[in-house]
């Protein structure tokens, strides 16, 4: 894919910080004339875009995803400026070699621009020709740690979660997969008793998934030894995988926990967590989750939350 998003030292040096991508080169994409110079940009409008060339591992990382991230960097109803560039050279542009991309190009757009009353402005365009910039363009941030950059390169540390790739099961697939007790728990809302489940006093390095979808939930470096007889965690292994509904069962009030994309019944959330660690404590269901090893994780799609397990 080749992504265009101003000025392209930062883009280049961002996408190669994302997991699954292999290479990213800094180029120009999309002009008027042949084999440009940077100067050509600059001073006569030759009408290219900065264009960062992204090589990605589809078994590691989609190009939905990858879009995600790109998304993270560049105000995309700006048009022909990012940062403090101005100028056609900086134009917002996704510029893609196969057909069947264009769909999941403009799938993305649409969702990004219910973040925006603005349109977004970003050029979605075949690839017409690419040529690469000139070798001290390349990994320019790498020979200049102190060197321009219009962007926040952390945000390439920020984990998403796609949904799409854990879908919830149909009712047959549920009964197929599930125990007696881990349907029961997780679509109406049972208990397991306490101390007497699988994860309440286990303490391995990894993460716990959604047992119906395997949606990634919550990591092991975020477990605690609560006493309450069921696995605690002081937070989610990212905040968009849970949602939360008000419980009033057993003339309680509580915060309901279930997965996103599964709807299963997680547990419940309470206030009484370790203070020092945010203070919540998310009660889980061991019949709810499944334990993924760390030395597993690459192995079965979750390489890219191992930074978040200590």
């Amino acid at each position: 894919m080749y992504l265009a998003g101003g000025c392209f030292w930062g883009v280049e040096a961002y996408m190669e910080r994302i997991y699954g991508v292999v290479d990213a080169t800094s180029g120009y994409a999309n002009g008027n004339t042949k084999n440009p110079k940077y100067e050509d940009l600059i001073y006569r409008n030759s009408g290219h875009a900065e264009t960062v060339h992204v090589k990605y591992d589809t078994e590691k990382i989609d190009l939905t995803t990858l879009l995600k991230y790109y998304f993270k960097i560049i105000d995309p109803t700006s048009l022909n400026k990012q940062g403090n560039d101005r100028g056609s050279q900086y134009r917002t542009g996704i510029y893609y070699v196969n057909k069947e991309d264009e769909s999941v190009i403009r799938t993305e757009i649409t969702e990004q621009q219910k973040k925006y009353t603005q349109k977004i402005v970003v050029e979605v365009l075949p690839l017409r020709e690419f040529y690469l910039a000139e070798e001290y363009h390349q990994d320019y941030l790498k020979k200049n740690p102190n060197g321009y950059c219009h962007i926040d390169l952390s945000k390439a540390d920020d984990i998403i979660v796609d949904e799409r790739k854990y879908p919830k099961l149909s009712e047959k697939e549920l009964r197929a997969k599930l125990s007696s007790e881990q349907y029961e728990v997780t679509q109406n809302a049972d208990t397991e008793r306490a101390f007497r489940n699988d994860y309440w006093n286990f303490f391995e390095r990894g993460i716990y998934v959604d047992i119906t979808t395997g949606e990634p939930l919550f990591s092991s470096s975020d477990k605690y030894n609560s006493h309450c007889g069921w696995p605690s965690f002081v937070k989610p292994i990212v905040p968009e995988v849970v949602t939360y509904h008000k419980d009033t069962s057993f003339n309680m009030i509580r915060i309901e926990v279930k997965s996103r994309s599964g709807k299963a019944h997680l547990g419940h959330v309470f206030d009484d967590g370790p203070r020092d660690r945010g203070g919540k404590r998310y009660c889980i269901n061991s019949a709810s989750i499944q334990f993924i090893p760390y030395a597993e994780m690459e192995a079965k799609g979750y390489g890219y939350l191992i930074p978040l397990v200590k």
